[in-house]
């Protein structure tokens, strides 16, 4: 006898049937407006941002860019067949940072309080880094006292010319001077250190002749003379570049425009010291950023007379910074 189903029954099968029934369509549909809530969700929270730290009104302090030092240690190579003789001896070249003072408070006398070293001032008054003609111009001798003329005698032991020149000046420092690189004894120097201010920017003296690079009235050409002769006459003497602080130019009117900024015809002052810091790392020598990392536009004030001389608290400062080179060992005997 077989199964009897009633209409009842039937009619609950066909509910169950399409109860169970998915509509491919309406998932989809749902899945697109789910999608598109999330996008605009996130399009909202990113037009929003996030808040920021920036102040508009904040004024910064210092400077947003780095020391440009670069300290590159002499070759073992250059000291081979060197004899040692246990003095750090350090010969400074330059102008004004070594000659305005020359008594406790002066550059030398400081930098030897320092480190424990025996430290000579070879400074010239207001000389510069570049010579004032391209070839010697026996109408002015005082360019025997810049860079380039300095290590070619000191280089060749011939101290004539500068003697003779000393001897027409009226200020007894360069004769002592001249005396004083003429006895020296340039196998016991360690340390030569090259420590100019701005005076070859003030003075209008190119940063460098795109043509020929060994040019002495370019601030860079006496510089890579200076360098290379000494690297050839003395291979085992360390070589510093203390770079020039910053400084302002006086104009007509007599007042101070910023140096940094101030281009007299070859560059303002960041350009010479690109060139500076170029020409060091060219010729293999270290180079002492003083125009960003010692002293700069925010805190010359406290460290310079003028516009372009340092006070007592400006030659510390500098020789700090030599100082703690020559004490890591960087360029002093290992």
């Amino acid at each position: 006898m077989g199964k009897h189903t009633n209409a009842a029954d039937s009619g609950n099968t066909e509910r169950e049937k399409k109860g169970l029934h998915i509509n491919p369509h309406l998932v989809l549909l749902a899945a697109i407006l789910v999608l598109a809530g999330i996008s605009v969700l996130k399009l909202v929270i990113w037009n929003r941002g996030t808040k920021s730290d920036y102040d508009p009104d904040h004024l910064a302090e210092g400077f947003d860019i780095e020391a440009l030092d670069t300290i590159i240690p002499l070759s073992e190579s250059l000291l081979d067949g060197h004899a040692d003789d246990g003095v750090t001896t350090i010969l400074c070249l330059g102008n004004n940072p070594l000659t305005d003072e020359t008594g406790d408070n002066g550059f030398t006398s400081l930098l030897a309080a320092k480190t424990g070293a025996a430290v000579y001032n070879g400074g010239f008054p207001d000389s510069t880094v570049g010579a004032r003609y391209s070839a010697y111009n026996e109408s002015y001798p005082r360019d025997n006292f810049n860079l380039p003329y300095v290590a070619k005698s000191i280089c060749t032991g011939d101290f004539s010319r500068m003697k003779a020149a000393a001897g027409a000046e009226t200020d007894g420092r360069y004769a002592q001077t001249v005396e004083m690189l003429e006895q020296m004894d340039y196998g016991s120097i360690d340390i030569i250190a090259i420590v100019y201010d701005a005076a070859d920017y003030l003075a209008l003296i190119p940063s460098d002749n795109p043509n020929d690079p060994y040019e002495l009235s370019t601030y860079t050409g006496g510089l890579r003379n200076a360098i290379e002769d000494i690297q050839k006459a003395y291979p085992y003497i360390r070589i510093v570049v203390m770079s020039h602080t910053f400084a302002h130019h006086v104009d007509e009117n007599g007042n101070y425009q910023n140096g940094g900024n101030t281009d007299l015809g070859n560059g303002a002052l960041p350009h010479y010291l690109i060139k500076e810091v170029d020409v060091s790392i060219s010729c293999g020598v270290s180079i002492i950023d003083n125009f960003y990392g010692t002293i700069n536009e925010d805190n010359y004030a406290d460290y310079m007379t003028d516009y372009i001389h340092l006070n007592d608290a400006g030659r510390n400062l500098m020789a700090d910074r030599l100082a703690e080179l020559v004490n890591t060992g960087y360029t002093s005997k290992r």
